[in-house]
Formats: C-alpha cells, structure tokens, sequence
C-alpha cells in the first residue's frame, strides 16, 4: 500500500513537472516546420516563475533582433536605477547675457513635456503655467530662449534606425528637450482612385517646416499605406509617399517632428507674445551651465510607473529613447543613447547577464539591429517580480491572446514576452521570438498563439 501510494505520488509529480514541458515541445514541433517559418530562427524559453526551474528552452542563448519586446529591459532598469516616484524636472529662469537678459531653460530629456496622455502635461496647460510665471516675473523684454544642453550630447536618432521610420510618428528620436512627444499630426484629402493627395493643416501649426506630398488616392477600403519622410540634407520640406483611402476630407496621419528644439522655442515665443517681447526667436543652444539664474518655473513630469503604464502599454519609442538616456545620465553621467546602452549593459551585468547576450543599438526595439537572447529577456522578467516596484512593472503590460505579454514588430520580426498563470495554478515566465518568418504577420501572431496557449 505504502509504496502503491508513493508510485502515485512520483508519476503525479512527474506529469504535473512534465506536461507544460511534452505539450511546448509538440507544439513547438509543429510550429517550427510550418512553411511560415522555413527560412525563420525561432526561440522559447520558459521558466517556473517561482523556482527559475526551466520548462523549455529553444535556442534561449541565440541573440535575437527583439523589436518592442526589448522595452521590458528599459523599463526594469529606469525602475531599478531612477526609482518608481523618478520624476523629471524641466527649469525655467532669466539670466543676463551680453545681449540682456534671456529665458535660460535646463532641459531635463522629459519626454511627456507637452504630451496629450495627461491633462497636467498637456500643451496648453503647461503654456499657461509657463505664461503666468513670466508675467510674475515682471519681465517685458527677453533677447532669446537658451536651451543648456550640456549633458545631452548631439545624437537625437540611434543607430541603427533605418530611414523609413524616422520621418513617421514611432520614429521620433529623443533629445534634451522633448515636445508634444516629438510628433505632429497630418491632415489629408484625397479624391477619386488615383489622384493627388493634398495636406489640408498640420496640427499643431509647424514653425519653419512643410510637408509636400507625394501620395495618392487608393482605393475606399485600402487603408492608410503613406510614409512621411525627412528633408534631405538642409532642406526644410518633408514628403509624404504612397496612399491613403480616396474619397477622405479629413484624413490624418501621424508624423515626427524635425526639429523639436525649434518647435518647443517658437510655440513658446509665440503663446508669450502680449506679455513680452523677444529680439530673436532663433533657437540657442550651449553647453556653458549658468551660474546667476533667477529662478521662475520649474515643470514636473508625472512619475516613471506613471511614463512606463504608456511606455509598455502603448509602446511608445520616445520614451524608450528618452528613459535609455536618462538612465545614461544617472549612471554615467551623460544623457547619450552610447550611455545608456553602456550602463544598461553592466547593470545587467552585474544581475548574471553575459553582456553577449545583450546587444543593444536603442532603448525601444526599433532598430533592426538589436541582438538580446530569449533567456537575457526571461532573467530581466524573473528579476522584476522579485521587486518592489513589480506591480506597477505588471499592470503597464499589455494583454494579448487572455495573456500579460509585451509585443514586439518590426519587418519579419514578432515577439511576445512576459507571465501567464495556467489553469492549475502555475505561474511562468516566457519570451518567444521568430525572426525572418514568412507570409502574413497575423496568420504567424495565431500560430505563436497556439503555443503560448500550451501556458494556460
């Protein structure tokens, strides 16, 4: 009896251990020789979320291109490294200069500055915040607006970003200063199939800047195929190429401000008009800190857990670069995206990841040439719920397919890392990446789905 019991016991223990393990490796089976993925490198790494045991493992230590999957890394680390009440602080004050007196701003690499996701960041209520307190000032006359960029360094774009997205909405760079999330809307009309599109306004107005387009009307039910691209070298005028649906008055598309310095600058000028006068409205830059600054406004952003809910959820690439540069001046000093990928990369580290595993070009994932391992990913993951901050880390992740998961897209590349609870009360933690897949993107998202189900 005693042993017919333990013989229970042990095979109960071993299907219970064994069949997450059976069911992934059938259905990775039939998942990998799909002719979707003949030409494609896949990998899955599973893990037990409370014992670190590994449930399965394919090709976990082989450097992947992540897309947005790669956020999960940003975020942990600006939760660990700023902390989850970080909140960034944009300085206003008048100083005296040869020319007399100047509005000095000390930019912060905030990148909800001017962000329509919060009532308080919104451009008009931080305008008028800013308003009022020249106005206290009692300042009439300002010669020009100094932008100390001095920690910031030039670069605004990551390497490795191709020339196709930089012109769009998801392609803002991040810089010291950021504004309205470095994007623009477009509005468009078009008429009957084949025709010119023509820009009706952008929104808000852009200072020194046009779009020329170069689209034309597709069919009613076509969809939005247009691509915004950045003037050649010196040029002021972006293009628009491709279609939009015809038969549209009002159709709007999303691009990425050229110059957010200069938009931030003039849009600033122009809501002061009335209050005080300007001799120059032409961008000023410096990398010499002023010491005599009369103090007059200072501009909070809401707290990281706050930028990380949108910056996972939405996956917005502006914040990953603004975080990544951020995390580069904590760390090291400078707010650079070199920085920070240098920081991220020993902080990582020093936690157990092989910096081999962790090759990264960008704080977002948009750049093609990021290589980071499924196992690095699940180690960032395992890390996170050990933290105090982890379920503001939890809640900002996105739910597909009944699963708390971070996605990942970008040209022939699809990911999803993140937890899942089975029905029998086992937590795990994956990553999942397929790169160089064939065919259509949703057709390959219902087969990953097939085998992320084997979770549940």
């Amino acid at each position: 009896m005693k042993w017919g019991f333990l013989l229970f016991f042990g095979l109960s223990w071993y299907w219970g251990q064994g069949q997450p393990a059976t069911k992934l490796n059938t259905a990775m089976e039939a998942f990998t020789t799909d002719e979707q993925l003949k030409h494609a490198l896949v990998s899955l790494y599973v893990i037990d979320a409370g014992s670190g045991e590994v449930v399965f493992d394919q090709n976990s230590s082989v450097g992947m291109a992540t897309a947005s999957t790669e956020k999960i890394i940003t975020a942990a680390t600006a939760f660990d490294v700023l902390g989850k009440d970080f909140t960034y602080e944009t300085k206003f004050g008048i100083v005296n200069t040869p020319k007399g007196k100047s509005l000095y701003v000390v930019p912060s690499g905030d990148p909800t500055l001017a962000s329509w996701r919060w009532e308080e960041t919104k451009d008009a209520v931080f305008l008028a915040k800013l308003k009022a307190a020249v106005q206290q000032a009692g300042v009439k006359e300002l010669n020009s607006v100094i932008l100390y960029t001095g920690p910031w360094g030039q670069q605004t774009i990551p390497g490795g970003w191709i020339w196709e997205d930089l012109g769009n909405y998801y392609g803002a760079g991040a810089q010291a200063v950021n504004w309205r999330e470095n994007q623009f809307d477009l509005v468009l009309k078009s008429g009957a199939q084949g025709s010119p599109v023509t820009v009706v306004k952008t929104e808000p107005h852009l200072y020194d800047y046009t779009i020329a387009s170069r689209a034309e009307a597709g069919s009613p039910t076509s969809g939005d195929n247009s691509n915004l691209y950045y003037p050649s070298m010196g040029a002021k005028t972006g293009i628009l190429t491709g279609s939009i649906p015809s038969g549209k008055n009002e159709f709007v598309v999303s691009g990425s401000l050229y110059d957010p310095a200069n938009q931030f600058v003039k849009t600033i000028i122009s809501n002061l008009k009335g209050v005080v006068r300007f001799t120059t409205d032409k961008v000023i830059t410096t990398d010499k800190e002023e010491k005599n600054i009369n103090w007059i406004f200072t501009n909070t952003s809401p707290d990281l857990s706050k930028i990380i809910y949108w910056f996972l959820r939405k996956s917005v690439n502006l914040y990953g670069e603004a975080l990544l540069k951020t995390i580069g001046l904590k760390q090291k000093g400078l707010g650079t995206t070199a920085s920070g990928i240098e920081a991220e990369t020993a902080y990582w580290k020093d936690k157990g990841i092989d910096p081999e595993a962790l090759h990264l070009y960008d704080g977002s994932g948009l750049s093609p040439q990021n290589r980071i391992t499924t196992k690095a990913q699940v180690t960032v993951l395992r890390y996170a719920q050990q933290q105090p901050w982890f379920a503001d880390y939890y809640e900002a992740f996105p739910l597909y397919n009944d699963m708390k998961m971070k996605s990942g897209t970008i040209n022939r590349v699809k990911g999803f890392s993140g937890y899942q609870k089975s029905k029998d009360g086992k937590n795990y933690i994956f990553s999942m990446l397929v790169n160089n897949y064939s065919g259509s993107q949703l057709s390959l998202v219902r087969k990953m789905y097939r085998v992320l189900d084997e979770l549940k």
